[in-house]
């Protein structure tokens, strides 16, 4: 199959670290979060992954000119910001046939492969990964029969009109018969072309356990990065205690340490891109701390992003916010 991710966000949630690198190109250990995306997906399934993204493109164009993976890589620019729909929809001169799409940022436990197993069972021409929540009015939410068929969709449903806690996981198996149902333009798949699909009865449903992570979010992000580690996804790098480090000899609790790091401070819970150095007694719990960061001495940083290259001023104290 061709697997399409739609990376086309600013990622203004990781800000300001997204204000030089794009989010699909943020370091999740030793790979990029775009590749974590589609790791999850057998090999033998995946013959070409198409990139479709707006910001900062051409940086993603640059890193796999320069990298080798495993498939053909395909990068299909907006102009514009098109939305879900319209990034998808402006892909369609390049897929044909059965594919997989998926959100630019979403890390899980799905099994693509069994996934795909009833999509092509059910005969439908979209199927969506879906997931449990206990609060889904942030989501869109999904409703399915006994067959596994979605009957109703809604995008972030008020309270009161809450029907199901199965929600949209961002994991898409799609026939290219979609483009002739999507319109032109700008659009949403999530408002403008799922609900309509279940109408007719054209979509499947895929719920799974596991885990699901938007890791769009700074907290989010650390949950990836936790997972990741735990379930030793990764080929580069070692783990030290329960951290993963990139090289040498760090003391950090449940983080991620890139290369060329120095700790003298104490690390929790945090991630720590390459060349950050945190010095004596400085403390960071909860962070990302960008490139080539210095956290000065007696420091204190409690869920806090520092952007590359700020130096912490010594005796900094700051919970929340950005640097």
């Amino acid at each position: 199959m061709q697997v399409v991710v739609l990376a086309g966000g600013v990622g203004s949630r990781l800000r300001p670290w997204t204000n030089t690198i794009p989010k699909p190109l943020l370091p999740m250990l030793d790979s990029t979060l775009l590749e974590r995306v589609v790791e999850g997906i057998p090999k033998n399934l995946v013959d070409e992954l198409i990139v479709a993204g707006g910001y900062k493109i051409e940086m993603i164009e640059q890193y796999f000119r320069n990298t080798e993976v495993d498939f053909e890589v395909t990068i299909v620019p907006e102009k514009e910001p098109l939305g879900t729909g319209g990034a998808l929809g402006n892909c369609r001169d390049v897929i044909s046939g059965r594919f997989a799409c998926f959100n630019g940022d979403i890390v899980s436990s799905l099994d693509v492969g069994e996934m795909l197993n009833q999509h092509m069972k059910m005969g439908v021409k979209g199927s969506l990964a879906l997931w449990e929540v206990e609060d889904p009015t942030r989501f869109g939410i999904v409703g399915i029969d006994s067959e596994n068929v979605i009957t109703r969709f809604k995008e972030k449903p008020r309270v009161d009109e809450v029907f199901s806690n199965l929600i949209n996981a961002g994991s898409y198996i799609l026939e290219d018969e979609i483009f002739d149902i999507m319109p032109k333009g700008k659009h949403s798949l999530e408002r403008d072309v799922f609900p309509m699909m279940a109408s007719d009865g054209l979509l499947g449903g895929f719920p799974f356990e596991g885990y699901f992570i938007d890791a769009g979010t700074p907290k989010s992000w650390m949950d990836a990065v936790r997972r990741c580690i735990e379930e030793k996804r990764f080929n580069n790098g070692t783990i030290q205690g329960d951290s993963w480090v990139e090289d040498g000899i760090i003391s950090a609790s449940s983080s991620m340490i890139k290369s060329g790091c120095e700790i003298s401070g104490k690390v929790k819970s945090s991630t720590l891109l390459q060349g950050a150095k945190i010095l004596d007694n400085a403390i960071v719990e909860n962070c990302l701390i960008g490139e080539g960061v210095i956290v000065g001495k007696g420091s204190q940083l409690r869920e806090v992003i520092v952007d590359h290259g700020v130096i912490v001023p010594e005796g900094h104290i700051q919970t929340g916010g950005v640097l």
